[in-house]
């Protein structure tokens, strides 16, 4: 089928003797000072609450040592991004991945008389950029 084109019309106005006054509202506004946010480089308390403790294994220390990578204990309901704000805060360093793993609770038994479980908990291994760390043994 053939296209059918659309022909618009050309229209032209013309004002004949017109003057056309501007008027120019003068108003006086008060100039907003525009809020910056800095992020904030320090701490709050609910970071510290979401990193409960460091793992220092054998296994976590040499993960350190080869592939600077942190090994820590979070809490349960954090999710990557609340880790890696909390970590850059607190230690000062930036962060480049995170892994999480949620470690299931384990059955335990001393002797065969007294069995019990011991708790789950949810890991997070930190990268870190090169030529920084953390000091986890403070002196």
């Amino acid at each position: 089928m053939p296209r059918k084109k659309k022909v618009e019309a050309e229209t032209s106005t013309e004002v004949v003797n017109e003057e056309v006054k501007e008027t120019k509202k003068t108003t006086k506004k008060k100039a907003k000072k525009e809020e910056v946010k800095v992020p904030t480089s320090k701490a709050t308390i609910h970071d510290y609450d979401l990193i409960v403790e460091p793992i220092i294994t054998e296994k976590s220390m040499s993960a350190t040592q080869e592939n600077n990578q942190f090994t820590f204990v979070v809490k349960k309901g954090s999710s990557k991004t609340e880790i890696r704000k909390a970590i850059e805060r607190i230690y000062g360093v930036h962060v480049e991945g995170i892994s999480t793993i949620n470690v299931n609770p384990k059955n335990a038994s001393r002797g065969s008389r007294y069995k019990g479980t011991l708790p789950g908990y949810k890991k997070a291994i930190v990268s870190l950029k090169e030529g920084e760390t953390i000091n986890l043994f403070a002196e």
